[in-house]
């Protein structure tokens, strides 16, 4: 019988263990027992790396290890084989080097620098007033009904609706790129992946609308991000049509994916927490404060993917030259030397320097208007609807890469 390809809990290249939620009880043993440990990859037989016969990655599970990686892109690479677990075949790497996720500076820090205005804190904070009356449109939208799936009717419409705004698409379409961002994002999920190539089948019909979108766009620029990329420059270029799609593509998903799986797991963890909802709902001036609180303690986005440039040493153990190191975020924002009492729910906690963002280049983009949308959401939710409680089963994503929530039935006294 072969040997277990974790013997420390979970296997962590299988979505399967995460159907039922994170496993943090096998991160912590990591943490504690293995925090530097070459995982088998029990999902992918292609040929890829190899220690000892053995196909896998590494799995890094502390704080100050995922900072360490984070923060040297030059020896640990998103772009050499992407930023994402699976492995791409060699053809398919040029395309995937095109979305600015899989970049490695300089060339990410040009290509950043296009949109890096549109989010900024002043930007963002001239539209709050405009977040806050979308969201308010949203709660009462469900408020009469006295119960809603809080994620498809609540969590995900407010990062929906913005993003599409940004890009200049029109409000009415947005459930198409809902329905896109799922199905790529849940391509191991059997309620998103109804068929083979549907992912691909979603990105390219994200593609050739973002193409439509740019035809209108150059005859009829308007101030939003879709006519900022088409007309863009870096070092003197326009951004190809693949590059402007791709820029669409991970704006667009980006932009309401982690946000809503966000939203809902802090959802869920106040109804776990009923002393902690009940602090806010006495105290709405610990909401922004208890965001951060719901960052660490969901860390929507769980692990990413980067590539050893050269020989290195972790923790003592010896990291070779193109092996695969994962940065495990969801188990760093549970690491006790960083966090006391890092397994408690603590709405007040400060300070709360979590990575749920990720540190270093590819610190992300959008992280202050997710910020802005998860407090303004739960400033209006907690407001109009304080005793919004769970009314059935939770639906959680099958993914080992978004800790994510599909389904979430709560109940709420109606009101008009």
């Amino acid at each position: 019988m072969p040997a277990a390809p974790n013997p420390y809990g979970a296997d962590l290249s299988n979505p399967d263990s995460f159907v039922v939620g994170v496993p943090h009880e096998t991160f912590a043993r990591l943490r504690a027992e293995a925090p530097v440990f070459f995982h088998a990859d029990t999902t992918a037989p292609q040929p890829g790396v190899h220690r000892g016969g053995e196909r896998g990655f590494w799995v890094l599970t502390r704080f100050a290890d995922v900072r360490r990686v984070s923060l040297d892109a030059r020896t640990f690479s998103s772009e050499r084989a992407t930023a994402l677990f699976p492995d791409f075949v060699e053809e398919a790497l040029p395309a995937q080097r095109e979305i600015m996720l899989n970049m490695d500076p300089p060339r990410h820090t040009r290509y950043r620098r296009l949109v890096n205005l549109a989010f900024s804190p002043k930007v963002l904070r001239r539209a709050e007033e405009h977040i806050r009356a979308l969201a308010r449109r949203i709660v009462d939208g469900v408020a009469p009904r006295g119960g809603c799936d809080f994620v498809t009717d609540v969590a995900a419409e407010l990062p929906l609706q913005v993003i599409v705004e940004m890009l200049g698409v029109p409000m009415e379409d947005r459930h198409r790129f809902f329905e896109w961002s799922n199905t790529m994002i849940g391509m191991d999920d059997p309620e998103y992946a109804v068929g083979p190539g549907v992912g691909e089948m979603a990105m390219m019909q994200l593609f050739s609308y973002a193409n439509e979108l740019a035809v209108e766009r150059r005859t009829h620029p308007r101030d939003d991000l879709s006519s900022l990329l088409l007309e863009a420059e870096v070092d003197g270029e326009k951004l190809s049509e693949h590059e402007y799609d791709s820029f669409v593509m991970l704006l667009a998903v980006a932009g309401n994916e982690t946000t809503r799986n966000l939203i809902s797991g802090a959802m869920l963890a106040l109804t776990q927490h009923p002393d902690e909802r009940a602090r806010l709902v006495r105290d709405p001036g610990l909401i922004p404060t208890a965001v951060e609180e719901f960052l660490r303690w969901v860390s929507p986005v769980m692990h990413f993917k980067r590539t050893a440039m050269r020989d290195v040493e972790i923790g003592g153990q010896p990291i070779r030259e193109g092996e695969r190191v994962t940065i495990w975020y969801a188990s760093a924002n549970r690491d006790q030397d960083a966090f006391p009492r890092a397994d408690v729910f603590d709405v007040g906690r400060t300070p709360n320097e979590h990575l749920a963002f990720g540190i270093g280049p590819h610190f992300c983009l959008g992280s202050h208007l997710a910020r802005i949308e998860i407090r303004v959401m739960f400033e209006e939710v907690l407001r109009r609807l304080p005793d919004i409680e769970l009314a059935g089963p939770v639906s959680r994503l099958r993914s080992n890469f978004i800790n994510g929530i599909k389904h979430m039935p709560v109940a709420f006294r109606p009101r008009p």
